[in-house]
């Protein structure tokens, strides 16, 4: 790789960086624990979606667009989850672990749970059912506690809804799916007695405290997602959460091979552990002190007996022992303490501060003061010495107080194991452990990383699913609208034949009215409710020698020609109050052609022109 490419390789990292730093600082969420070959893939698919190549251009879009925000989360935290996923984990996890807290002797206590990374809840519900079907609904509703946590907020709505589609159901029996969820418009809401003992909120596992006293722990294929150093500061938060003998369940691209001291494993393949009752380390408690009799009540030859037999059993002992009395002078020492640290007789009575075991290979006389200030046994183990000849050695020290029989303080016994030999194959069998603890987290880094990409692509295909359906329905709604309006088409085609099938027939009805009115010699005038005209035959024409075209909808008692109108006025009034026909009102008019006529003048009611009359006017003779 050219300086160039190193250049540019460090200036994308330092870009990915700068970002992490900035969501942090302007969000709260704190992505730096995150594997970098993960993340900066994710963020770089919301980037491409955006259609950006640079971090900084990508900054600024996060600054300019709050929603950005809610979008790049939900690419991150990649939500995969289901209702018992890997289902012969959750099996085992049913047959060998939960029953453990049915036969427990303090039945009546609480049981805690905590799901982390619980997503949208699919996991915290299906704790509730493995739960109920071992212990029986009544005793969950009064003992158990599930706590799911989760740090993206929409997922957690989600959850807390506790509303689920039929395809999310799929791993769950029909039995359980009717037992456990109730069904709502084609959607199905967990059961609510079980429902209230489920808590859901945001929690991130990285930064916040974790939930104490639990017994169960599950948090699955979420630690695969961090780097090693920030898994390590989980797992020991999770070893604080859980009580002696909780169990952790993990997803099945998870370990926990470097944390053998704290957890047993109780099934590898299924990632169920146990942390250990007792913790390690640490100086025991309540050793007993040797005591010495200082009253002699035997006579002198058993007492010179016992004494040899003392004396020869110390001088053969196979480590080395060093005795004090209280003010710290050099009582005894056997052969292996001669030969171990080149005492000689000259040391007995000497005081042991001025001897250089005192303070080599270790420390002695803080040891001996902290032996007497607290009345037990300081053991120290795998001292490392060097022989006179170069050659590594190790020790196990014990530094025993000795009391009398009154209980004070007589003096100080010092006992040096070799422990070499199981020093170096510890050391050895703690360096193959490591060179295969590193192996097989390079192979689990690989797993994860395969998990997470499966995981990615999971995701993939469920967006592409999802747009699918979007799609069929979009086309399906086209389909339906398609159908509508073709339907819509038919009426109005079968409304315009019928449209023109009473056209038709009106125009052939107008036709025949007009054939009819023509044919009338004498006038014929229709008026309607406001005595407009509404209709004026050939007859009115011939008779007063005005167009129908002229006096269309005109005021009737506004026109103007031979007939004297203003004394129809009454009649035309009494007809449409009456609605009855009137009898001919003879009126002096002058025709069109100015001869003086008598007209008459008959009034008779229109049903179907409501308020409108007809007006018949023929010419008469006069009357002698």
């Amino acid at each position: 790789m050219t300086h160039s490419d190193d250049s540019s390789a460090n200036g994308l990292e330092q870009g990915l960086e700068d970002l992490l730093e900035f969501i942090r600082d302007s969000r709260g969420f704190d992505f730096t624990g995150y594997k970098r070959t993960s993340l900066a893939r994710r963020i770089r698919k919301r980037m491409g979606e955006c259609g950006l190549a640079d971090y900084a251009a990508y900054r600024d879009l996060l600054e300019a667009d709050a929603e950005e925000f809610r979008e790049l989360f939900n690419t991150i935290l990649i939500n995969v989850t289901a209702f018992l996923r890997d289902t012969e984990s959750w099996t085992f996890l049913q047959r060998e672990v939960v029953p453990e807290f049915a036969t427990a002797p303090a039945a009546h206590d609480e049981i805690r749970v905590w799901s982390a990374g619980c997503s949208s809840g699919e996991e915290a519900y299906s704790l509730a059912i493995l739960f109920a079907e071992v212990l029986g609904i009544d005793e969950c509703i009064r003992r158990l506690k599930i706590y799911g946590t989760d740090v993206d907020e929409e997922a957690l709505r989600e959850a807390r809804a506790g509303v689920y589609s039929a395809k999310s159901l799929d791993a769950l029996s029909p039995q359980l799916r009717e037992q456990y969820f109730e069904e709502n418009g084609g959607r199905y809401a967990f059961r609510p007695d079980l429902r209230r003992r489920v808590i859901f909120g945001r929690h991130d596992i990285t930064r916040d405290a974790p939930i104490s006293r639990l017994d169960l722990l599950v948090c699955r294929n979420t630690l695969m997602y961090f780097n090693a150093e920030a898994q390590s500061q989980i797992v020991e938060r999770f070893h604080f959460a859980l009580r002696p003998g909780g169990h952790l369940f993990l997803g099945k691209a998870e370990m926990l091979l470097s944390e053998t001291d704290r957890f047993d494993v109780e099934s590898i393949r299924h990632r169920v552990f146990q942390r250990r009752a007792g913790e390690p380390g640490g100086t025991p408690h309540g050793a007993t002190p040797l005591r010495l009799d200082a009253a002699m009540g035997q006579e002198v030859r058993d007492a010179s007996r016992k004494r040899t037999v003392r004396d020869l059993a110390l001088e053969s002992a196979p480590f080395a022992v060093i005795a004090l009395d209280a003010p710290g002078t050099v009582v005894t020492f056997n052969a292996q303490a001669r030969s171990l640290f080149g005492l000689t007789p000259q040391d007995l009575g000497r005081p042991f501060r001025d001897l250089e075991v005192s303070y080599r290979p270790i420390e002695l006389r803080s040891l001996i003061e902290q032996a007497q200030d607290e009345h037990r046994a300081v053991r120290v183990a795998a001292v490392e010495r060097r022989k006179p000849t170069g050659e590594q050695q190790y020790l196990d020290v014990l530094v025993q107080p000795l009391t009398g029989g009154g209980g004070a303080p007589v003096g100080v016994m010092m006992a040096f194991t070799d422990c070499t030999l199981s020093t170096r194959l510890q050391t050895e069998v703690q360096r193959i452990r490591q060179d295969l603890e590193t192996a097989y987290e390079a192979l689990q880094s690989t797993n994860e990383e395969l998990e997470t990409t499966n995981e990615e692509l999971q995701s993939s295909i469920e967006e592409l699913e999802t747009t699918n359906e979007e799609l069929q329905s979009t086309n399906e709604e086209l389909e339906t609208t398609n159908e509508e309006l073709e339907s819509g088409n038919e009426e109005l085609q079968t409304m315009n034949e019928e449209l023109r099938v009473r056209t038709a027939e009106l125009d052939e009805a107008h036709a025949f009215l007009s054939g009819v009115m023509a044919s009338i010699a004498a006038g014929v005038v229709v008026l309607d409710a406001e005595l407009r005209v509404r209709s004026w035959n050939r007859g009115a024409e011939d008779l007063w020698g005005l167009r129908f075209a002229e006096v269309e909808h005109q005021q009737f008692f506004s026109l103007d020609f031979g007939l004297p109108i203003a004394e129809l006025l009454g009649v035309v009034e009494l007809c449409i109050s009456t609605h009855r026909r009137t009898e001919p009102l003879r009126l002096d008019a002058v025709n069109r052609i100015g001869r003086a006529i008598v007209c008459a003048v008959v009034c008779s009611p229109l049903d179907r022109l409501e308020g409108g009359v007809v007006l018949l006017m023929e010419e008469t003779h006069k009357e002698a």
